[in-house]
């Protein structure tokens, strides 16, 4: 295994460690055992947890938004775009049973490394301005207050449904919630 695979491996190995049980729930032991190399291979590619835990979100940052898609490119419609968001969320729920990277590391804000806390904020402004940007060009006319404001609404609405569905061990209970809607 080349030393690119094995960094790979250990960050996919941590994102879905992390996604289950929280950043304070993972250590480089249990990290290295899933992926069958000894703790100081983890080390090597990632000296400090906190430099795992920031290339972790920040990777997951990426995929996410590449899975959102350029803003460019993002409906029309300002409940199409918020539903494009809502189904991102949903996967992670229905096809991994895992939570949102950043929402978790966002629970756990207070006790993170630094370079965790930037990567996580990051997470959130970016999909937040991706909501504004798609609001900004979509069929909505609003202020740019109002477009935050539905930003935030619906971002915080999905990760909420998200916590409460995986709680509860009901999909059901992602899919009756409603987001905020454009007034």
């Amino acid at each position: 295994m080349t030393a690119q695979d094995m960094k790979h491996r250990i960050l996919e190995t941590a994102d879905a460690m992390i996604r289950n049980r929280g950043y304070n729930g993972v250590s480089f032991r249990e990290i290295a055992d899933a992926v069958g190399v000894k703790s100081a291979s983890v080390h090597y590619h990632f000296p400090t947890k906190g430099a795992l835990g920031a290339a972790v979100a920040r990777r997951y940052t990426a995929t996410f938004m590449a899975a959102l898609g350029p803003v460019e490119e993002a409906p029309k419609s300002a409940t199409a775009a918020q539903d494009r968001l809502h189904a991102l969320t949903r996967a992670s729920l229905v096809e991994e049973n895992l939570m949102c990277l950043c929402g978790m590391l966002g629970a756990e804000i207070a006790d993170l490394p630094p370079e965790v806390v930037a990567e996580t904020r990051r997470f959130f402004e970016e999909t937040i301005g991706w909501l504004i940007g798609a609001f900004e060009q979509s069929d909505w006319a609003a202020s740019a207050s109002a477009r935050r404001t539905l930003a935030l609404g619906t971002l915080a609405t999905s990760e909420g449904a998200l916590i409460l569905a995986r709680t509860l061990g009901d999909v059901s209970v992602f899919d009756n919630i409603d987001l905020p809607r454009p007034q």
